[in-house]
């Protein structure tokens, strides 16, 4: 007996195809999407009045880790990393200038990014990981510490905006507007 495939069936799966690329493409509900902040984050509040992330002691036997994971999901749906909300609040951004992690012996080590800052300088990345990406040929690296939070970037491919961080000399801040979070990155050259 021969099998016949219908026209409805052909475009209900075409259907249900672009409609998982859409919902893979434009990132978190309500996060993402194509959108770009006007602007970066306002500096951090003062030293000592960010909550600690909630830290756990490691089991007996278990190896301490070198930095406990925060949860940044302030809404259900917005992903565990920093991001931007559709109305230009930087969840995620209140690290204070004195934390440790983000200390520099050498701030801007190889030079300051000049091809522009905010929604005017659309990057498009074309290769590398998360210890050395490029774009329109700048090198970039991102914070270890924030290596988790790019486990779903494209690295051919990520729509990315680069602004100052005004908190901490020496980095910037990467923002994937596909998925509307961003991570620390230091400029390469």
């Amino acid at each position: 007996m021969r099998r016949t495939i219908s026209y409805a069936g052909v475009l209900a799966a075409i259907v249900l195809v672009a409609a998982f690329a859409q919902d893979r493409n434009r990132g978190h509900r309500d996060v993402g999407g194509g959108y770009v902040p006007p602007h970066g984050p306002p500096p951090a509040r003062s030293e000592g009045q960010r909550a600690e992330p909630q830290r756990t002691e490691p089991r007996r036997g278990e190896a301490q880790r070198a930095e406990p994971q925060r949860d940044f999901r302030d809404v259900p749906g917005h992903p565990n990393a920093p991001h931007v909300h559709p109305d230009g609040t930087w969840v995620g951004h209140d690290y204070a200038r004195g934390d440790e992690r983000f200390h520099l012996d050498h701030p801007f080590e190889h030079g300051r990014f000049t091809l522009g800052f905010g929604p005017g300088h659309v990057f498009h990345l074309e290769g590398g990981n998360r210890e050395r990406f490029w774009f329109a040929g700048q090198y970039f690296g991102v914070a270890p510490f924030d290596y988790p939070y790019v486990a779903d970037w494209l690295w051919g491919s990520d729509p990315i905006v680069i602004y100052d961080d005004p908190d901490h000399p020496g980095w910037y801040l990467a923002y994937n507007a596909r998925l509307g979070t961003y991570v620390h990155v230091q400029y390469l050259g």
